[in-house]
Formats: structure tokens, C-alpha cells, sequence
């Protein structure tokens, strides 16, 4: 898609167009744009949310998912915690913890953290 066919797309998105919403939301899951579905889901898409969850886990992207979990998206601190888990990253698991999150606290003491 050339740059011009891509703002018209936003452009019509932009305007309420449902389908072109849905067009943008797919096209930037497959060319992996996370900047493109954070600012549609920073617009309240669940669908451009639920994408970027899933993009950013694919691509490891802690700081993304601590962003959607830190407003409180539910779906992102599962991802986020699995991630964590993953990587054995001990201090994003302990800050959840500190949160109060009981799941990641459970991953922190099977890490023994």
C-alpha cells in the first residue's frame, strides 16, 4: 500500500469508517506496526488493543505491555507476566507483585524470588 492510499485509509478512519478501522487494524498487525495499532487502540479500539497485546508479545516488547498493563488492560499483565516469566525477568515480576498481582507474585516464588 503506497503513503497516500495509507492516509486516505487513516483519513477515512479517522472519520468513523468501521471498515477502514478494520482494514488499518489488520494491515498494521501483519507489517507488525505497533505504532500504528497503539494509536488506534489509544483511541479505545479493543480490537487495535487486542492486536497490539498479541504483536508485542510476539515481539518481546516489554515496555509496550507494561504500558497497556499499567492502565489497567487486564489481557496485557497476563502477557506481560507470561513474558517475564520467559525471560526470567525477576524485577518486572517483583514490581507486579508489589502491586499486588498474586500471579506474578506465584511466578516469583517459583523462581524463588
Amino acid at each position: 500500500m503506497t503513503e497516500p492510499d495509507l492516509s486516505a485509509l487513516r483519513e477515512r478512519a479517522d472519520n468513523g469508517d468501521a471498515d477502514a478501522v478494520d482494514e488499518l487494524i489488520g494491515l498494521a498487525g501483519e507489517q507488525g506496526n505497533l505504532d500504528e495499532l497503539r494509536r488506534l487502540a489509544d483511541q479505545d479500539n479493543a480490537t487495535a488493543t487486542d492486536q497490539l497485546i498479541e504483536l508485542a508479545g510476539e515481539q518481546g516488547n516489554l515496555d509496550e505491555l507494561r504500558r497497556l498493563a499499567d492502565k489497567g488492560n487486564a489481557t496485557a499483565t497476563d502477557q506481560l507476566i507470561e513474558l517475564a516469566g520467559e525471560q526470567g525477568n525477576l524485577d518486572e515480576l517483583r514490581r507486579l507483585a508489589d502491586k499486588g498481582n498474586t500471579t506474578a507474585a506465584e511466578q516469583l516464588t517459583e523462581f524463588g524470588g
